[in-house]
């Protein structure tokens, strides 16, 4: 299976994948949704949170907008660290 055949994601996505060196399932797999995500951001590509739940979609072989509100916010803790509260 190649990247592009992997639910969630385009052309642009997996453009943004290879430039960050991940090529294949197995790599987006051994990287996951948040390292993968980091990488492509760190690299200057302007991207969403939805590029985030895509990539966990793509992984899961579900449709983006089908993970829950929870696993998102999980996903999110894992990019941005926990969040600091309002002094």
């Amino acid at each position: 299976m190649e990247l592009i055949e992997m639910k969630n994601l385009g052309k642009t996505s997996v453009q943004w994948l290879n430039a960050v060196g991940i090529h294949s399932p197995e790599q987006l797999k051994a990287a996951g949704a948040a390292e993968a995500y980091r990488k492509v951001k760190a690299r200057g590509f302007r991207v969403s949170k939805v590029l985030l739940y895509a990539l966990e979609g793509a992984l899961l072989d579900a449709h983006w907008s089908e993970l829950s509100q929870e696993h998102k916010n999980r996903l999110l803790q894992a990019v941005e660290g926990p969040s600091v509260p309002p002094m």
